[in-house]
């Protein structure tokens, strides 16, 4: 049964995104406002370059603090080394990566294009609607 619960059917699909040359302290203020923990940051043709989660922003507000007038950009903060899924993996997979891995969430994938995000509360919800 669990094999039958995709991650398309439970990712978010509507996604707040970065380019890796808007300023960091902006988008830090784009997550807070939305009370997200993270966001995929992409390119001009809309390939997927890297994640800037919540810690990496705290980094960069740190560093404003000692120093007020610096700038910094989201492509010197992101992680560039992603960690994706497929849009047609089953959610136990996706859970079980979950519970190796330290990630939050991941991209999903299709084709090589980012069509998506899929959370620890995306999965929670899949889970919960075998109960129904």
């Amino acid at each position: 049964m669990l094999n039958s619960l995709y991650v398309r059917d439970y990712m978010t699909k509507s996604l707040v995104s970065f380019s890796p040359d808007q300023d960091v302290i902006e988008a830090a203020k784009i997550l807070a406002d939305r009370r997200i923990g993270g966001a995929p940051v992409v390119n001009d043709i809309g390939n997927l370059i890297g994640v800037l989660s919540d810690t990496d922003c705290i980094q960069a507000t740190i560093k404003q603090g000692f120093d007020p007038g610096w700038r910094g950009l989201v492509s010197e903060f992101m992680s560039a080394n992603v960690e994706t899924v497929e849009v047609n993996d089953s959610i136990l997979s996706v859970a079980e990566r979950f519970l190796k891995d330290r990630y939050r969430r991941y991209p999903v994938m299709e084709d090589s294009r980012m069509v998506g995000q899929v959370s620890r509360i995306d999965v929670l919800r899949a889970l919960e609607h075998l109960d129904r």
